[in-house]
Order: C-alpha cells, then sequence, then structure tokens
C-alpha cells in the first residue's frame, strides 16, 4: 500500500473529557480505547475509567478503580487491563495491583508488588506482565524485573538488570525485553540494555549517544529502535537543551545506525506525541523554545526520508497521552499551562471516521 501524502493527514476534535487530565493511560482491549486514571486540575491522583465510544462520539464512564492513582503501567491481558503501581493520594509510590474485566465490567483486586513503586514499565509476553524498574518510597531506583502469572496471580522474581533506574522504554522483539534510558533520581541516563528470556540473563548494548528526558519513541516492526529529541541534559554547569536529533538502533545489528544516515527533525521539542501513522513517523505538540506549548506536526516521508509539516492540532499541548487504533492517531489530555480537557485524531482525510 502506497503511502498517503503529507496533505492527506487530517485533524479531528472529538468529544472533550469532562475536565482536564494528564499522566493518564490509554489502554486497547478489542479495538476499543480506555482511559484510567491520571492526575486532574489540582494535581490529585483520579480513580476514573473511561471508555470512548466513536459511534456516538462520547466518554462512558465505567465503574472506578478501587485505587486512585496517576502514571499507572497497564498491560492489556486478553480482555482485561492491569493496573500496576503508580503514584497515589498522598503523592507517593503505591503496591496496590488491581484487574478489570472489560466483559464482566468490574474491578479484582491481585497480589500486590514486593513493594511499593512508580515509573514501572510494563510489557507483555505469553499472556504475562513483564514490569521493569520503577522507583520505591525513598526516591531510589530500583533494578527489578517481575514477571505476573495471570493464572497464578503470582508474581516471580527474574535476574535484575544491571543498571538500576525507573520511566524506562521497554520494548519486547524477538523473544527479548529491550530496556533503553530512564532516570536515577530525576537524571537521565543513556544505559540500555536486554533481557532474553529464553536464556534468562541480561546483555549490556552499546550506551545511547546522550543523556535526554522527554524524547519521543517508536519501535517500529522491523525492529528499530527510534529515539526522536527531547531534552538533552547538559555536562558540567550546562544548562539542558532542547534538541531535533534522531537516532536509531537497530536491533537486528545490534548496533546504532551512523548519525549521518538519519535525518533531524525540523523543530527541537520535547515531551511530544509520536507514532508511527501509515508508514510515517509523526511528532506533534509538545514544548520547545516558545514560551508556551507547540501546536506544530511534522513528519518523516517513509521513501524521501524527508520530513514535511502536516496540518498543525486544534489544541496546542505537551504531556498529551496517545495511542494508535485502526491505523489513527487518537491524543486525549495532556498539559497546556494547566490539564487539558482535548481529544482529537488524526486521520487519512479520505477515510471515514465518525
Amino acid at each position: 500500500m502506497a503511502a498517503p501524502a503529507a496533505h492527506e493527514f487530517h485533524w479531528q476534535s472529538l468529544a472533550r473529557l469532562s475536565s482536564g487530565r494528564v499522566y493518564h493511560t490509554l489502554s486497547e482491549v478489542g479495538g476499543q480505547m480506555y482511559m484510567l486514571g491520571g492526575c486532574d486540575a489540582a494535581g490529585r491522583p483520579c480513580a476514573s475509567l473511561d471508555l470512548y465510544s466513536p459511534e456516538g462520539d462520547r466518554w462512558i464512564a465505567l465503574p472506578p478503580m478501587p485505587t486512585p492513582r496517576a502514571g499507572a503501567a497497564v498491560a492489556v491481558l486478553g480482555k482485561q487491563l492491569l493496573v500496576v503501581g503508580g503514584v497515589a493520594e498522598d503523592q507517593s509510590p503505591t503496591k496496590v495491583v488491581e484487574m478489570y474485566n472489560t466483559e464482566e465490567g468490574r474491578w479484582r483486586k491481585r497480589s500486590a508488588l514486593r513493594e511499593a513503586l512508580m515509573g514501572v514499565s510494563i510489557t507483555v509476553k505469553d499472556n504475562r506482565a513483564l514490569a521493569v524498574g520503577g522507583m520505591g518510597g525513598d526516591l531510589l531506583p530500583r533494578n527489578i524485573l517481575q514477571q505476573y502469572d495471570l493464572r497464578k496471580d503470582v508474581w516471580a522474581l527474574l535476574p535484575p538488570m544491571p543498571t538500576p533506574r525507573y520511566d524506562v522504554n521497554s520494548h519486547l522483539w524477538d523473544s527479548k525485553l529491550y530496556v533503553a534510558g530512564g532516570r536515577q533520581c530525576k537524571r537521565p541516563l543513556k544505559a540500555f540494555e536486554m533481557y532474553d528470556s529464553e536464556t534468562r540473563s541480561w546483555t549490556t548494548l552499546p550506551s545511547m549517544s546522550c543523556r535526554r528526558s522527554y524524547a519521543g519513541v517508536i519501535w517500529e516492526p522491523s525492529g528499530r529502535l527510534c529515539l526522536l529529541g527531547g531534552l538533552r541534559q547538559g555536562g558540567g554547569h550546562q544548562s539542558s537543551k532542547f534538541t531535533k536529533n534522531v537516532n536509531i538502533f537497530d536491533a537486528n545489528q545490534g548496533a546504532w545506525v551512523k548519525s549521518e544516515e538519519t535525518v533531524a527533525m525540523k523543530t527541537k521539542r520535547a515531551d511530544f506525541v509520536a507514532a508511527s501513522l501509515r508508514g510515517w513517523t509523526v511528532v506533534a505538540g509538545g514544548l520547545g523554545h516558545q514560551p508556551s506549548a507547540l501546536d506544530t506536526v511534522e513528519a518523516l516521508h517513509p521513501q524521501k526520508k524527508k520530513w514535511e509539516r502536516l496540518a498543525p492540532m486544534t489544541y496546542a499541548r505537551c504531556s498529551a497521552s496517545s495511542i494508535i487504533i485502526r491505523d489513527r492517531l487518537l491524543v486525549v489530555g495532556g498539559v497546556n499551562q494547566v490539564p487539558s480537557p482535548a481529544h482529537e485524531i488524526l486521520y487519512v482525510k479520505e477515510e471515514e471516521f465518525l
């Protein structure tokens, strides 16, 4: 299928949230989008669970989570949503684990984590959740790797990763768990490691080129990790700087692609939406050198390898949550001075969404 042209991408505003939301989690079950938790305009963790209905362009409130939380790790196990850790109402990490059955419409409490953690990253392999890293109540990073067995309702410890950290980017590819970046005590890391589930061992991979936070992260199906933009950590007394650089790791080669073979973005930005849509690499919104959040959107053409401008977002914002469902990019909430209730979708203009 030929890639669409830049002018064919179109933004459409959808039903707004009842109030501003940030640090929420979006998940897909059976082609439907669920939104869990997050922080409201007052910074309080929410218990809400909402389902978006495209047929009526409306949000449907479902039974709320028993435990309000923000920044939770969520894994989809069949028709169920496993909600792990996060920040609780007292603004400290929680070890509570709860599961929502989308068919039964009810919550169940599951076996808790061994300790309270926030900043956990979660992936799914063979219907088992793999939770890596996190930050404890003592504000120190953890190197823990744990696996949740749905049938037994048990967390099992696996070999710990070499570098303790939280807020990592983790991805499962070819039965291997790749863990990139993350933080230690707010300081971004260059660490990049891989866990082989067959040999139950960790391998240290070539480090990222620089310490940066709030970068865009895309894992391509071919096994390429794309790190885009972000806030580059300064050395010594130097301040952090926005960057437009793009770095690519090829898991097939086990190496980073040479810088001269990558194409930098047009705009320096951080804390933005990044996604692969219809072959294009799309980045939207975020923060840059302007005094307020960005609404600009650009995308890398899959054949020309050139960044092109797309139509801007309707609502400028950073820290938005996003998800791809049926070749459409949905962007929900975020921040523009205050938490935003905005909800919009990017899709190819010829297609009907509603």
